[in-house]
């Protein structure tokens, strides 16, 4: 691949994360992306010959950099409660810079369920959580951490990050009214959700 090529497909790739994002993949026109990328229809399904090929490869791209940006939450060094802490900050502070994404993730997610199942069969979970339990051993047994219980705090810390976001059209019309700005409220939520989780567990 000559520089060019490497450019324009990358190109390509940005403008394609940009209106899928935007428009979902059934709102999403290959004409929407050409026009973005600066590039002719032609040239655009030369490089990826369908939407559904140009969309797998974004939807796999993002959710690959989500995983791989929140790598230090298995940082041996880390408390659990660090872990939470820096979770949240970094979650959180992603979703600002990106706050289409979870109702983009949400909705395609249901529209075909198989895309992420298929993505996540690559990722080792149980070797994930194994990983959490053997470095967090004595903390787990203080907080009453079980195999049982793991899957439920993960999907409430992931909950309490993420619904600000998904929900944020009905919490905006909601502060509105309460004089709160949504952009303070979510640079709060980051150590409000850390500390409500760990006072959570701490009881």
């Amino acid at each position: 691949m000559t520089e060019n090529d490497r450019q324009t497909e990358e190109k390509i790739f940005e403008s394609a994360t940009e209106v899928f994002v935007a428009k979902g993949m059934d709102g999403a026109r290959m004409q929407d992306i050409a026009d973005l990328a600066g590039i002719n229809k032609a040239l655009l399904h030369y490089y990826y010959r369908t939407k559904d090929h140009l969309f797998n490869a974004v939807f796999e791209k993002i959710a690959e950099q989500m995983f791989r940006k929140f790598s230090p939450v298995f940082d041996a060094n880390l408390s659990l409660e660090e872990k939470i802490r820096f979770f949240f900050s970094e979650h959180i502070s992603f979703l600002q810079k990106n706050p289409r994404l979870p109702g983009f993730l949400i909705n395609e997610v249901n529209r075909n369920p198989e895309r992420i199942k298929k993505f996540l069969r690559n990722i080792e979970i149980e070797k994930l959580w194994q990983t959490l339990l053997s470095q967090h051993q004595e903390e787990m047994k203080k907080y009453n951490i079980t195999n049982e219980t793991i899957p439920q705090l993960m999907s409430s810390i992931a909950a309490l990050s993420v619904f600000p976001f998904a929900a944020r059209a009905i919490l905006e019309a909601l502060f509105e009214r309460m004089g709160i700005d949504f952009k303070e409220y979510s640079e709060q939520r980051k150590e409000y959700a850390a500390d409500f989780v760990i006072r959570a567990i701490s009881k």
